[in-house]
C-alpha cells in the first residue's frame, strides 16, 4: 500500500509544484511588463492597483491547487466536492477540520499537502515582497528621497 500511496502522492506534489512555478513565471512576466518604462509614471494608485491584482492572481493560483487536491480527494477518498474542497482547503492551509477525514489509507496525504502548501505560500509572499520592494525602491529613486535617512527604523 506504500507503493500505491507513494505513485498517487508523487505527481500531487510534482502537479503543485509546476503549478505554482508556471504561474510565478506568468506573474513575474506580467509585472515586469507593467512596470516598463519610466518609474516616475507609477503613482500611489497604480502601484496599489498592481498589489491588489496581483495579490488575487496569487489567491487564484493557490485555489486552483486546492482543486487539485480536491479533485485526487473526490475521486479516491471523499464522497462530495463539498468534502473534499474543503479539506483541501483546510490541510493547504494547515488550519486542518476534524469533521472530515480521509480513509486510513491516505491520511499522509493531508500533512503532505499542508508541507506544500506552506512552501506555496511561502514563494507566493516572497514574489509579493519583491515586488512592493521594486515598487518602494521606485518610488525613492523617482522622488530622490532616502527611505532610510528619512523613517526612524530603530
Amino acid at each position: 500500500m506504500f507503493v500505491d500511496r507513494l505513485i498517487a502522492e508523487l505527481p500531487l506534489v510534482i502537479l503543485t509544484l509546476w503549478l505554482q512555478s508556471a504561474g510565478i513565471a506568468a506573474l513575474v512576466t506580467w509585472v515586469r511588463h507593467t512596470l516598463r518604462g519610466d518609474a516616475r509614471q507609477i503613482g500611489g494608485l497604480r502601484s496599489a492597483s498592481l498589489v491588489v491584482r496581483l495579490t488575487t492572481a496569487v489567491v487564484v493560483l493557490h485555489g486552483l491547487e486546492i482543486l487539485v487536491w480536491a479533485s485526487f480527494y473526490r475521486w479516491r477518498c471523499l464522497p462530495s466536492w463539498d468534502s473534499a474542497v474543503y479539506f483541501s482547503a483546510s490541510s493547504y492551509s494547515t488550519l486542518g477540520c476534524s469533521d472530515v477525514s480521509l480513509p486510513s489509507d491516505w491520511r499522509t496525504l493531508a500533512p503532505l499537502e499542508s508541507i506544500i502548501g506552506v512552501l506555496m505560500c511561502g514563494i507566493s509572499v516572497s514574489l509579493l515582497f519583491a515586488i512592493v520592494t521594486r515598487l518602494i525602491n521606485r518610488d525613492e529613486r523617482s522622488s530622490g528621497k532616502d527611505y532610510h535617512a528619512t523613517c526612524d527604523c530603530s
